[in-house]
């Protein structure tokens, strides 16, 4: 029999090997505190003693999906805790697991959490796929800058547009290096196949999994905006539909201004970069491929006159945002889709 049978909030310090865990009434009495080594069943175990369906809270810290799953798997109702929201615990004067995980609870029980979206397991696997192939990309892109490196030690300068390509590769086959640096171009080409093969396959599996989804599919109407970046937008944002707005898409994006404000003085300041970085390199990236005569590519021109080009360049990434967010809301962009009406 559990020792409270009313209702119990249940805060949770997760680390990668332990974890501690923290019982408490609804009117936040302490009913017990203990620590376990991450384990789905020592989990579950642990969880049945606050009863039916408790109010569960940990942080969005490292590892947390197998957290989740367990908890949910045991019936209860988990809230995840932003960690920008709760990164004031590290500024206490006593800080340690316990009072961690107690004042989770805390927050939870007096409604004042401020919490991240649970991502459902389908979304999290496409999130893994997406981000795997943007990490072998950014492995590549760093291989391909060694190459230009030791061909800078040895004052040679290939004129060609793509070093990499079938033309560039011919060329660079005939560049006379020393032996050591000839051995080190020879073997990052190599890592670069490999990786060429791997990037790839990722590709093909991402564009499998979203075949048929009509967000995917509505979004590649932008311009710039191809199946690599359809991918990212679609993994990183989940559910479009938990956004109020695109605003509120942008804002948690990190596309929008601070805001500070005290009194009658209101500063906004540079983009707060909190949210996706995924999402902000792939709206900003679009940008870039953006053709001209659009409406976007036209307001980017004006702000970039009056304000600047970074400035410029933030705001028509926001721009483009937001279409984004109306393609994976509705299935379709009728300002794209009016425009090509027109032409």
């Amino acid at each position: 029999m559990n020792e409270y049978d009313g209702s119990q909030v249940v805060g949770i310090d997760l680390h990668r090997q332990r974890s501690v865990i923290v019982r408490q009434t609804a009117e936040g009495e302490q009913l017990s505190a203990v620590r376990i080594v991450n384990d789905p069943v020592s989990l579950g175990l642990q969880i049945e003693k606050a009863g039916v369906n408790p109010e569960v809270v940990l942080e969005a810290t490292y590892g947390w999906y197998w957290a989740v799953d367990a908890l949910q798997a045991a019936g209860a109702t988990v809230h995840l805790a932003h960690p920008l929201g709760v990164k004031g615990f590290r500024y206490r004067r006593v800080k340690n697991d316990v009072r961690d995980a107690g004042d989770l609870a805390d927050l939870l029980r007096m409604h004042r959490l401020p919490e991240a979206w649970i991502a459902p397991p389908a979304t999290r696997e496409l999130r893994e796929l997406v981000r795997y192939r943007a990490k072998l990309v950014a492995l590549r892109s760093g291989l391909k800058a060694q190459v230009h490196s030791v061909l800078a030690k040895a004052g040679v300068l290939i004129p060609v547009s793509d070093l990499f390509g079938v033309t560039g590769r011919q060329k660079l086959a005939r560049v006379p290096l020393a032996d050591a640096y000839a051995r080190r171009v020879i073997s990052l080409l190599e890592l670069i196949d490999v990786l060429d093969a791997h990037e790839a396959r990722f590709t093909t599996r991402i564009a499998a999994e979203l075949r048929g989804d009509r967000g995917y599919t509505a979004i590649q109407a932008l311009p710039g905006v191809g199946p690599t970046l359809a991918a990212v937008f679609v993994a990183e944002i989940g559910d479009v539909h938990r956004f109020a707005d695109a605003a509120h898409l942008c804002s948690w994006a990190g596309l929008t201004p601070k805001h500070r404000e005290s009194d009658t003085v209101v500063r906004r300041g540079h983009i707060t970069k909190q949210g996706s970085k995924l999402v902000r390199w792939a709206a900003v990236e679009a940008i870039q491929r953006h053709q001209a005569g659009t409406k976007i590519s036209v307001d980017r021109t004006r702000i970039e006159a009056r304000r600047g080009r970074n400035i410029a360049k933030v705001a028509a990434a926001r721009k483009l945002l937001t279409l984004v967010y109306y393609g994976l809301r509705d299935g379709e962009i009728r300002a794209v889709a009016h425009q090509k009406a027109v032409a």
